[in-house]
């Protein structure tokens, strides 16, 4: 879709998407398209209802205005010829184009023009293809990234993708080859722009669970916390890994040190008996008549945790430092260690039964924006 115009094509039927635009495709200005006549394009016959074209067959063809104006790809190559040849793959495919000659140009125009998909030559002056995408990975982790590919740089692009490279292209082959690699990213890209709509709509929500003794119970609970952040791209998937594994350790720590009462000390032994005992209080009162309860309660700017067991509770004061050198290696220290480090913000109840997590969004678009 132009500015002012929408655009007249043929797509597959079957996948209801933008798989490919047929030979015959044409821009027809939107004013012509309302109260008028229905115009003819290429010899067809089309009128124009809301986000719809219908052609003479009958067949409907969705075009989201998402699919096509609100997509922008950075074309990064330092050959003017490279860029129109690129350039006019990205037109034809309905997104709108902005070029940069360098890794360092493309980096400025990331933070200002907002793209979203860059697709960039591997093999470039003052910054390459490989620095960019680890450079974008670090600032923009979200930002997807298309390779073109030339002879030679096949080792190169290997490194890229394990960089964190969404996709690439060979240049051979870049007419056919991007079309399909852009209709895939751009699935992923609109799924999450999509997601970022219904983010934009939350005030609260909040969810209880009541954990007992359930076998892979904690891990249940983490996976599904996990995978509800992920679905609001709440965090990127780094951040994510270090939150969650920060609530697993203080999950286990509540069902473990306050529901069962079992001692730090046991699990230095490396014997067997911290998890022996564990499983013999699991069968006794009273301790198998607790449960650990979380509460996770998720805003547009933090996401908090309130885990509670119903042990006897203790004297927060009493935690070792982990950062201690002589506690740094006990497998005791290493939970609270990365529970500290990965959150915000860690506070105890006065009983110590009750531990509060809070992980801020600002946080880490701060740090994006350095």
């Amino acid at each position: 879709m132009s500015a002012g115009g929408v655009t007249a094509c043929r797509l597959n039927p079957i996948t209801h998407g933008i798989s490919r635009f047929a030979r015959r495709s044409a821009t027809v200005p939107m004013p012509n398209l309302r109260g008028k006549r229905p115009p003819r394009v290429n010899g067809v016959s089309i009128r124009y209802h809301q986000s719809l074209i219908l052609l003479p067959a009958g067949t409907i063809y969705l075009i989201p205005p998402r699919l096509l104006s609100m997509t922008t790809v950075l074309i990064v190559d330092d050959s003017a010829v490279c860029q129109r040849v690129a350039g006019a793959c990205v037109q034809a495919a309905g997104c709108d184009v902005r070029y940069a000659a360098d890794g360092c140009e493309a980096l400025e125009s990331v933070n200002t023009e907002k793209p979203d998909i860059v697709l960039t030559d591997l093999q470039m002056p003052k910054m390459d293809g490989l620095e960019l995408v680890e450079r974008l990975r670090d600032v923009y982790p979200q930002l997807p990234v298309i390779l073109m590919t030339g002879f030679g740089s096949e080792e190169v692009a290997a490194r890229a993708l394990r960089a964190g490279a969404s996709s690439y292209v060979p240049k051979e082959n870049l007419s056919k080859g991007l079309s399909e690699a852009l209709r895939t990213v751009m699935s992923v890209v609109h799924a999450i722009q999509e997601r970022e709509k219904v983010l934009a709509f939350l005030e609260e929500s909040q969810s209880r669970f009541v954990l007992g003794y359930e076998p892979g119970g904690t891990q249940a609970l983490v996976g599904y916390l996990h995978e509800q952040l992920k679905l609001l791209n709440y965090f990127d998937e780094s951040t994510l890994v270090q939150l969650t594994t920060a609530l697993s350790e203080s999950i286990t720590n509540a069902i473990d040190h306050g529901n069962l009462e079992l001692d730090s000390d046991l699990r230095e032994e490396d014997d067997g008996s911290y998890r022996d005992l564990g499983e013999e209080r699991i069968q006794q009162p009273p301790y198998c008549d607790r449960r650990v309860t979380v509460m996770a309660t998720l805003t547009q700017s933090e996401v908090k945790f309130v885990i509670r067991d119903e042990g006897p509770g203790f004297d927060p004061s009493s935690l070792p430092d982990p950062t201690d050198p002589e506690n740094l290696l006990k497998a005791s220290g290493r939970g609270i260690m990365l529970i500290r480090t990965f959150l915000d913000e860690v506070t105890f109840s006065e009983k110590g039964n009750e531990v509060t997590l809070i992980k801020r969004r600002d946080s880490i678009d701060g740090e994006g924006e350095s």
